[in-house]
């Protein structure tokens, strides 16, 4: 049975003050208009952004002090994943170099999840790659191909964390990436990562699965980089 619960009132005034934050409506290390002022603005009671204001406050968006103003925080570099995973679902008002550093990360972080996962579960992994050389010649299979083999690869690695990172960008992952795979040379290049994995793990070479990834992520951030230029 699929359940289909409705948005609270608290829950739909979080999610405009986020955008209003994220637009510049209400800038970062400005105020937030008095209690009364932005509930009626929000169309809400006073108790709902209470409500509100402390989810927000929990994720570092906003900072309440009790007696004065609730001020905008900022939320770079005083938010938490929850953070990120607002700003990733918001496609269309991406900060200019946010996909490029997403991409700086993976390539810190995939190396390390690749070889936790050989190590920890390569019969796992093999299920996964093996059809992975005969992926058709296109954006979208890449796309989702790509997100299948990272999101397998966090949680083969046996650390959750990784799985939750990597979850945070569910919405804004195959989005990019059939982007990212409409460029042949993208595609020629993730392929040759995937038959590289692929014969790591026939060799059973955990180490070798580390450099393929970490090459292949560099090689991923400079093709999106020159792409945005282009």
């Amino acid at each position: 049975m699929e359940w289909n619960t409705p948005e609270k009132p608290a829950e739909i005034a979080e999610t405009r003050l986020i955008e209003a934050i994220l637009s510049g409506h209400f800038p970062i290390n400005t105020n937030l208009p008095g209690e009364r002022e932005l509930a009626s603005q929000l169309g809400v009671t006073r108790p709902t952004l209470r409500e509100a204001l402390q989810r927000l406050a929990r994720d570092g968006w906003v900072e309440i002090n009790q007696g004065r103003p609730t001020r905008v925080c900022n939320y770079w570099q005083e938010g938490n994943l929850a953070v990120l995973a607002a700003v990733a679902r918001r496609q269309d008002s991406l900060p200019r170099a946010f996909v490029s550093n997403l991409l700086a990360v993976r390539t810190l972080l995939a190396p390390a999840y690749t070889r936790a996962a050989f190590e920890n579960d390569p019969d796992c992994l093999m299920a996964v790659l093996s059809s992975y050389p005969d992926l058709p010649d296109d954006a979208e299979a890449f796309a989702q191909a790509d997100w299948e083999l990272h999101h397998q690869l966090t949680v083969c690695s046996g650390n959750p964390v990784f799985t939750l990172i990597l979850n945070g960008f569910e919405d804004l992952y195959p989005a990019m990436g059939r982007r990212y795979f409409q460029h042949p040379a993208a595609r020629q290049a993730s392929r040759r990562f995937y038959l590289g994995l692929l014969g790591c793990l026939q060799a059973g070479d955990p180490a070798q699965a580390e450099s393929v990834a970490e090459e292949a992520m560099q090689v991923a951030a400079d093709l999106w980089a020159s792409m945005e230029k282009g």
